[in-house]
């Protein structure tokens, strides 16, 4: 049975569009998943860090994997891309979270979905809305509804090329 799944992309070190097109692709390519749409990209400002502007995106995935396991995949893509850990919040050459797996909650030492920064997010809240316009956040309520508290957050759709 395939659930609807979001993936949160995100890159600010060396090419970060294209880094974010070919993981997009890699999404695509993932076992047991189809990718069903993808946002436009965006251009933001980081939060809670220093370093370039992220350039970000979300993907819509139907996926019979398990929550656990698309996971793996998606840390195993960040690591395909040079993808790092030094510190909370540091640049990277690669960011892929899991937004949103159907209408589940999982709290483990691993994995929280919804994604617990989502709502204080533009980077995530607007290119997912971008993609379902009529989006609730499991426990949360409509993605529309945080769209106020972020408007400050500096954020721009960027030019197809």
């Amino acid at each position: 049975m395939n659930v609807r799944v979001f993936i949160g992309i995100g890159a600010n070190l060396g090419d970060a569009r294209v880094t974010v097109s070919k993981a997009i692709a890699a999404l695509a390519q993932l076992p047991d998943t189809t990718l069903v749409a993808q946002s436009a990209l965006f251009g933001s400002a980081p939060i809670d860090s220093t370093g370039h502007d992220y350039v970000n995106a979300v993907a819509e995935l139907a996926s019979s994997l398990s929550a656990a396991d698309l996971l793996q995949h998606l840390q195993a893509i960040e690591l395909a891309h040079g993808r790092e850990r030094p510190y909370r919040n540091a640049p990277r050459t690669l960011d892929l979270d899991l937004l949103m797996y159907g209408d589940e909650e999982i709290n483990t030492a691993d994995l929280q979905v919804p994604h617990p920064r989502m709502t204080e997010r533009a980077f995530v809240l607007l290119p997912l809305l971008q993609l379902a316009t009529d989006i609730s956040i499991p426990g949360k309520g409509s993605a529309q509804d945080y769209i106020a508290a972020v408007a400050e957050q500096r954020i721009q759709e960027l030019p197809t090329t």
